[in-house]
């Protein structure tokens, strides 16, 4: 397997491609899957926040005061939310209106202009699929597509690339029914290869490298039409929760 850096200099405005910028900017073979930041793609998609036209509310004013948080950044952070599960140390965890469990409903000030924040895509399952769709109808070839963003984990130091959006694969591998190498049949074991495809290529996209793409070549995956629905853990089975 082979994981590939794809630069894209460019700053990303909602004017911009990113099927075509991607295509321009390395060969795509049949069965490559791609992985993209998050952030290229709000940032197309026009999810860029001016901060100056954010109004707090009072009570993301009183949740602020009690954090030393900038009150705009916390009411982004409750109306991109269906509900706040913890709040510790100025980071509120947050069910997204997406489905997704994460820290300040994803919302980021890294990586864009003094003075705005970018939120998460509306639907990263829907621009997964966009750009697949487009790019394999523009070269006839089978491709999959994968949005990632940096999450931390319960229990672990650091934050490791997680998908967030997901077209033309399979997220998860089930194991269960098989045998191991001892003949134990797994009853448990499935793993969520777009998590760990996510993991991986962040480690040549990187945060300051100007590389918001990347492809892996040579693995095999089982095509999919779900998204990222089925790596959601449902509430009753969460310890975390």
């Amino acid at each position: 397997m082979k994981i590939l850096p794809v630069p894209i200099e460019k700053e990303i405005e909602p004017s911009d491609d990113i099927s075509e910028l991607i295509m321009s900017s390395i060969q795509i073979e049949n069965g490559d899957i791609l992985v993209i930041a998050q952030k290229i793609i709000s940032k197309q998609e026009g999810r860029l926040i001016d901060l100056s036209t954010v109004k707090p509310s009072l009570l993301s004013e009183g949740i602020s005061s009690q954090y030393q948080k900038d009150p705009r950044i916390t009411e982004l952070i409750l109306s991109e939310s269906k509900r706040i599960i913890r709040m510790k140390n100025g980071v509120l965890i947050v069910e997204t209106n997406d489905g997704i469990i994460c820290a300040n409903a994803g919302i980021d000030e890294s990586n864009v202009v003094e003075g705005f924040a970018t939120l998460l895509p509306l639907n990263s399952d829907q621009s997964a699929k966009n750009i697949q769709e487009k790019i394999s109808k523009k070269i006839n070839k089978d491709v999959a597509v994968i949005i990632s963003d940096t999450f931390g984990r319960p229990f672990r130091m650091g934050q490791t690339n997680c998908a967030i959006g997901i077209a033309g694969l399979s997220p998860i591998i089930d194991y269960e029914g098989t045998q191991d190498a001892f003949g134990k049949i797994l009853r448990v074991t499935a793993i969520a290869i777009a998590d760990e495809l996510s993991a991986a290529s962040e480690l040549v996209m990187g945060k300051t490298l100007k590389t918001p793409v990347a492809l892996v070549r040579d693995y095999s995956f089982q095509k999919g039409e779900h998204g990222t629905d089925e790596l959601i853990r449902p509430e009753d089975e969460d310890l975390f929760r």
